[in-house]
């Protein structure tokens, strides 16, 4: 009998470690340097050297998208615009749609150049549009990158063609800047999950069709890609910041440093693929109405609620989320004046009695304290109403 249960013990052993070697083995990246992000809540799922300092070529061009992407919000430039191609960006090296000096473009179509085919001159043309020259636009990526605490980041250009020590960033501060993008600009996948488009140069040496091809190669090699952006050049070797979506999860992979291009897709897959087999998300919209909540003394007997942001919550342990509760903490009523914005409550998510977070939920409205000649109108209007 105890031979047995030692043979069981050991067996179980055996199983449960085979289990570990095997996730170990789907998770064996060789790009020194990774990250796997969960896009809805930041959350990181997998990292190795995440914080490590290295150039990051063209993966640069996830801020510079971005930044046009944030211009194009504020209304400070359109889709439509016309784009004129200065001597300067003509003249970039590398990855290149190779604009002519002179040459017009639409914003648009200069989009599609930079996400679709990489191109440097189409990069540095956009910069110029939107901030007069490379340089203010390069300060303007060096702002957002503190703005968003990516504190092992600096930029030198807008496009990653620079091998200058002092343009870097790593995985971590990548993942930040590219969640950024698609989750305040989903329109990107518009143009990322572009495969091949052509476009037309119109110079003064005539018309001619140029194809832009995809740098990505997961588009055409994982069924869940959506993006977003691939790097190179001989300093930051293969790099790739890569989305993916599957059912309601979405994953940011991030790759640096790989030896070579097979390797950096297929770490990106291995990440992807690890992600998508482990996590579980919650999610509440909030598509109920909250009740309104009694005022003392206000001007309004009551003020409209609404819930400050979605809730979610991300699991990689096996939780069972359809079990999540959730319950709204308020008081009886709130005293005038309540301002617009105002935190009056929480939503409190439990599971099993743990507690899994906490929402703020917010006064919809104004209502303003009631004065003497509020209260002494409806003395009147009751009055007057009065049988």
């Amino acid at each position: 009998m105890f031979l047995r249960r030692c043979f069981l013990v050991s067996l179980c052993v055996a199983v449960w470690m085979s289990g570990i070697l095997t996730v170990q083995a789907e998770m064996a990246v060789a790009s020194p340097s990774v990250i796997l992000m969960e896009a809805s809540t930041g959350q990181v799922i997998f990292e190795k050297n995440a914080a490590q300092r290295r150039s990051p070529a063209s993966v640069t061009k996830v801020m510079t998208l971005l930044l046009t992407f944030e211009a194009l919000e504020n209304g400070k430039v359109s889709l439509t615009d016309e784009v004129s191609t200065s001597e300067y960006a003509s003249s970039m090296g590398g990855s290149q749609v190779f604009l002519a000096p002179g040459e017009v473009q639409t914003l648009e179509t200069l989009i599609k150049c930079i996400v679709v085919a990489s191109g440097n001159d189409a990069s540095v043309a956009v910069a110029e549009h939107i901030a007069g020259s490379e340089s203010a636009f390069v300060e303007r990526m060096n702002d957002k990158a503190v703005e968003l605490g990516m504190m092992d980041t600096h930029f030198v250009d807008c496009c990653g063609l620079t091998d200058s020590d002092d343009h870097y960033t790593c995985a971590r501060d990548v993942a930040i800047m590219s969640r950024e993008l698609i989750f305040h600009y989903p329109q990107v996948y518009e143009y990322t999950k572009i495969w091949m488009e052509d476009i037309t140069h119109v110079t003064r040496q005539g018309t001619s069709n140029f194809t832009l091809s995809s740098t990505n190669k997961l588009l055409k090699q994982y069924q869940y890609t959506t993006g977003l952006k691939t790097g190179f050049t001989r300093k930051a070797m293969y790099c790739v910041s890569a989305t993916a979506k599957k059912n309601d999860v979405e994953l940011i992979a991030v790759v640096m440093g790989a030896s070579d291009s097979k390797t950096r897709f297929q770490d990106a897959r291995n990440l992807l693929n690890y992600g998508f087999a482990t996590c579980r998300l919650y999610t509440d919209l909030h598509e109920e109405t909250q009740a309104p909540l009694s005022v003392k003394g206000g001007v309004e007997n009551s003020v409209s609620l609404t819930v400050e942001e979605p809730f979610r919550y991300l699991d990689i342990t096996g939780l069972d989320l359809s079990a999540m509760e959730k319950k709204s903490v308020l008081p009886e009523s709130i005293p005038a004046p309540v301002c617009s914005g105002q935190k009056v409550g929480e939503i409190v998510y439990s599971l099993g009695g743990q507690e899994m977070g906490r929402v703020n939920i917010l006064a919809a409205e104004t209502v303003e304290k009631a004065g003497y000649g509020h209260y002494l109108k409806a003395v009147w209007i009751k009055f007057l109403l009065s049988p």
